[in-house]
């Protein structure tokens, strides 16, 4: 199951999102495949990381920096936000 997955399947971070005016499927988890790819997860119940999530909505794009908590033994995922940075969306030229 994809990172993405995990931390649409609870309340708090679909929250992040409607607040931003982010769609759930405009967001994506900086480098989720790597993360994934670790030798050591085979050993670990629970994982902490710091990531970089990025959002688009039709205000720009939001980055969320923060710290992503995921319990794969429960399946669940809780994104805990430190900052967001906001840019402007281009204007066709």
């Amino acid at each position: 199951m994809q990172l993405k997955d995990l931390l649409l399947n609870g309340f708090s971070f679909n929250e992040i999102l409607r607040q931003f005016s982010i769609e759930k499927s405009d967001f994506i988890i900086q480098d989720e495949d790597m993360i994934l790819s670790r030798k050591d997860l085979a050993n670990k119940e629970v994982l902490k990381e710091r990531v970089l999530i990025q959002g688009k909505s039709t205000n720009g794009i939001f980055n969320f920096f923060g710290t992503l908590h995921c319990n794969f033994l429960n399946q669940l995922a809780v994104f805990e936000l430190d900052s967001v940075e906001q840019q402007q969306a281009s204007a066709a030229a």
